[in-house]
């Protein structure tokens, strides 16, 4: 099906009323975007923040004349408001989507692999995940440093914690890669349906234990623990992870901008012998072994 966007150009508050007023006149769907190069981060729990140049765009069926809601805006914001319409191609938009989403290797092991692609090597260590609405498909810079850290412990025997297990990319890896007992926590109970759900794709749904945070096992002690969360809650959470992981035990944690990873080297210097920090696209993964 054909469609027509129309982008205005808003402020942070304004964003909202134009996407009312979209709504209003008709629009499919309503989206917010970064006018600019200003990304936003860690906003807080239950806060919508927005750039201070923002472009709203409405999504309106092919057959809807545009000149009439593009009067509208200008009545009520001037005839100088600037805008833009644009037509989209009329295309298999899953298929497009899909088209996007290839198969990715981190490390010496392990791949992550969308269920309708073929599987490069059916020797490796391939979990297959699809993207869905809880974060986490290798595809963000902090899953992928996260990844890489996993390929390269020795899981065989070990307990693994992730703490914000979110799809359960990562909980997943580390029982495919060995890991004997696999913990998996998360506030959102979308994320552990999540988990669960990719956790049976994947065969492993017996071994992976999965709980809300006030659900946890009192006596919990992981060999290694990961964590790719935000820098906020690891800074707030840093006395119950250094309880999670038991003396010589590794965590790893993820989640973080190169401006936030020296408080937090610090903070968990406390308790562990700190690895040299690793980037990747502004990203951070601190990892330690615990004294």
């Amino acid at each position: 099906m054909p469609w027509i966007q129309i982008r205005l150009y808003a402020t942070a508050k304004s964003a909202n009323k134009l996407s009312n007023m979209l709504m209003g006149q008709g629009a499919q769907a309503v989206t917010y975007m970064d006018a600019h190069d200003n990304p936003v981060y860690e906003p807080l729990p239950g806060e919508t923040k927005l750039w201070g140049e923002t472009m709203v765009t409405g999504l309106f069926d092919a057959e809807v004349d545009p000149a009439p809601i593009v009067a509208f805006f200008k009545r009520h914001f001037g005839a100088d408001m600037p805008y833009r319409v644009e037509q989209l191609e009329d295309k298999d938009w899953v298929r497009e989507w899909m088209e996007h989403f290839h198969p990715m290797q981190f490390g010496e092991r392990l791949w992550i692999c969308p269920s309708w692609r073929e599987v490069p090597d059916p020797e490796a260590v391939n979990v297959m995940l699809d993207p869905g609405l809880a974060f986490g498909t290798g595809t963000h810079p902090t899953t992928a440093l996260c990844l890489r850290w996993l390929d390269a412990q020795a899981l065989q025997g070990q307990t693994v914690v992730d703490f914000g297990c979110g799809s359960g990319i990562l909980a997943i890896a580390a029982l495919k890669l060995g890991a004997e007992r696999v913990v998996g926590i998360d506030i959102d109970p979308q994320a552990i349906q999540a988990s669960r759900d990719n956790a049976q794709r994947n065969g492993v749904a017996d071994r992976l234990e999965l709980f809300l945070p006030e659900e946890q096992p009192t006596q919990l002690q992981a060999d290694i623990l990961v964590a790719n969360i935000l820098a906020g809650p690891l800074r707030e959470l840093a006395p119950l992870m250094n309880q999670l992981v038991r003396p010589g035990g590794k965590l790893a944690l993820s989640g973080v901008l190169e401006t936030q990873a020296p408080e937090l080297e610090q903070i968990y210097g406390q308790w562990f012998d700190m690895d040299p920090t690793v980037t990747h696209e502004e990203w951070c993964r601190l990892s330690g072994t615990k004294r």
